[in-house]
């Protein structure tokens, strides 16, 4: 299985990923046939600090909206605040810049998580099991385990992340492994129970972020778009 170019910073290899899952399971293996080259590039991987802050700041907003109240932010400290920097600035200016009252409360617990060592430096987190980084983020205001898992796929290229509450993996899953109605969208009752997922997901370690990139790609193929190369963290 060939894989472009563009996948190669990954921490692991994409074509001994592919031909695992290939072998362990044939529905899977028909839907990478049918979407083609994992094709995930990292995005830009600052601290742990730097990335909750971007996503503290993008949850419940659309990209748009978000992207503007994160660029006002920058803007405004000339950059990412360090934590103590953010812990040392007034409500007014963030408020100025469109970050609501929960969120501030939320950035500034990230800040003094960070401080007292609780959110790993970037050095430290490369060295965490996937669930150390788990406990110690969800620590945060704010910070959810889905959060953490499209840190833990996106930003570091963990290779074996299953994040069974994410709605286009349970509905990329609904799509390739149950049989989904002909004549109406899926409903919620359509979609996969966690320990359903975990069950089959078992035969794709350690490469469950891979397939769950693939489920991802079975929604973009029902909707008939072309599959994407990455996702969005937020």
């Amino acid at each position: 299985m060939i894989h472009d170019g563009r996948s190669r910073k990954l921490p692991f290899d994409p074509d001994t990923a592919l031909q695992h899952l290939c072998a362990a399971d044939d529905k899977l293996a028909a839907l990478i046939e049918r979407a083609g080259p994992f094709t995930l590039r990292l995005d830009p991987s600052p601290s742990p600090f730097e990335s909750l802050l971007e996503s503290i700041l993008y949850q419940q907003l659309h990209g748009k909206a978000a992207a503007t109240i994160h660029r006002r932010v920058r803007e405004y400290f000339g950059g990412d605040p360090t934590p103590q920097l953010l812990l040392d600035t007034p409500d007014d200016p963030l408020r100025a810049a469109g970050v609501s009252g929960n969120k501030i409360k939320a950035l500034r617990d990230l800040a003094t998580r960070t401080l007292d060592g609780t959110v790993p430096t970037h050095n430290a987190i490369r060295k965490m099991s996937d669930t150390e980084i788990v406990e110690r983020l969800t620590q945060v205001r704010g910070i959810g385990t889905w959060t953490v898992e499209m840190l833990l796929i996106f930003r570091m290229g963990r290779p074996d992340i299953f994040p069974v509450t994410d709605y286009g993996v349970r509905k990329g899953f609904a799509l390739t492994f149950q049989r989904v109605p002909k004549t109406r969208p899926l409903a919620a009752e359509d979609l996969p129970r966690p320990e359903v997922m975990h069950k089959r997901g078992k035969r794709w370690a350690p490469y469950r972020s891979v397939a769950s990139w693939y489920m991802w790609r079975a929604c973009d193929l029902a909707k008939g778009t072309p599959p994407a190369g990455r996702s969005s963290l937020q």
